[in-house]
């Protein structure tokens, strides 16, 4: 008995040494700083818009097709029904949920590159206007926050003016992301919705179109000044069938935070993304980022690059019904003039130099 006594005592004092020693050691290892903390943050905040955007809709939709064939088949049933009932919402002002568009994760997306909104000019909630955003960019970042999220303070800048962002209509197809889309803010990028929010929603609204598209895209690198605007007037007819004037804005650092494979002219592979431009609406362009655990591996996450968007002075435009090519063009040359003066005001304080220039196609 004794020596079982003895056994157990050495046992549990083994044990206690053991324990001490693991705590030791754990208390020696460093915690993390609050400055890691927020980087981690930060990282998952843009982790998380990534994958929203990239294959929230694809995922969605699988999903909803898988469930057809199990027990849970009604879902998708009930949720087909109300994507019918509920399809023209997309095209009718969507629906913004102010508590999504000041959720706090938004913060720490804005502090990862970081994003910056810049205001030079008023502007008067007793006029609509149509924001047009450059360049475009690969994701649109700039645009998105600036516009989408409050993190870069837009209604203290603009009080009164509520700020909406168009996208491709065949985002709003997708089941989820559809909801994802319009509880920030986003329309689809035509007619029909631009026309309700510039005359069916009041005065105050500012309608951020990326103008160059998908198109600009493909042309997007680190260094690139190149905007497609030359024969984009679509969305000047807009302004002047509305009333709405005119603002342009630009991102500078945009085309900084991807790195892209861009292909000739005239070749195969240019031939193919143009093509399925075309049929999809948006290009497949090949790009690649930072990974996800060091800056210097390769991935799918934007490079933290400042992002200062600048939002320009109006151009005043009337109210035409029917306006006439002429007037269209006077009205798309007088905004390429603002946009232009916008960009040589500002380059030389956001990371350009004096020499770079603004080049228009």
């Amino acid at each position: 008995m004794k020596t079982i006594i003895a056994a157990c005592s050495q046992n549990l004092s083994g044990s206690r040494a053991s324990l001490q020693t693991a705590l030791r050691t754990l208390l020696a290892v460093p915690w993390p700083s609050q400055r890691d903390v927020r980087s981690a943050l930060q990282l998952l905040a843009v982790l998380q818009w990534v994958l929203s955007f990239l294959l929230l809709g694809t995922v969605s939709l699988l999903l909803l097709i898988y469930l057809l064939f199990t027990s849970l088949w009604l879902v998708p049933v009930l949720y087909l029904a109300w994507i019918i009932f509920d399809w023209d919402t997309p095209e009718k002002g969507g629906r913004r949920l102010p508590c999504l568009r000041r959720w706090s994760v938004w913060k720490h997306f804005r502090d990862y590159f970081p994003v910056k909104l810049v205001k030079t000019h008023d502007l008067s909630p007793s006029h609509n206007y149509i924001i047009g955003s450059h360049p475009h960019g690969i994701l649109c970042v700039g645009a998105f926050c600036n516009f989408i999220t409050g993190s870069t303070g837009f209604e203290e800048l603009f009080p009164g003016i509520r700020s909406f962002l168009t996208t491709l209509a065949g985002n709003f197809r997708l089941p989820l992301f559809r909801e994802y889309l319009m509880s920030g803010g986003l329309c689809p990028v035509t007619r029909r919705a631009i026309g309700y929010l510039l005359s069916h929603n009041g005065t105050g609204n500012a309608v951020a179109i990326v103008i160059g598209g998908a198109a600009e895209s493909l042309s997007c690198r680190p260094g690139v000044t190149t905007l497609i605007l030359k024969n984009r007037k679509g969305f000047v007819r807009m302004a002047l069938q509305h009333g709405a004037f005119l603002v342009p804005s630009f991102s500078f650092g945009e085309n900084d935070l991807f790195r892209q494979v861009v292909f000739e002219e005239g070749s195969w592979m240019r031939s193919i993304q143009r093509r399925f431009q075309k049929m999809m609406g948006f290009a497949p362009c090949v790009f690649y980022g930072r990974g996800l655990t060091s800056v210097r591996s390769r991935g799918f996450l934007p490079y933290a690059r400042p992002i200062t968007t600048v939002v320009g002075e109006p151009v005043p435009v009337p109210r035409v019904e029917n306006p006439s090519r002429e007037l269209v063009d006077r009205y798309h040359e007088l905004y390429v003039r603002a946009l232009l003066k916008l960009f040589d005001e500002n380059k030389t304080k956001y990371g350009l130099s004096d020499t770079d220039e603004l080049h228009i196609l």
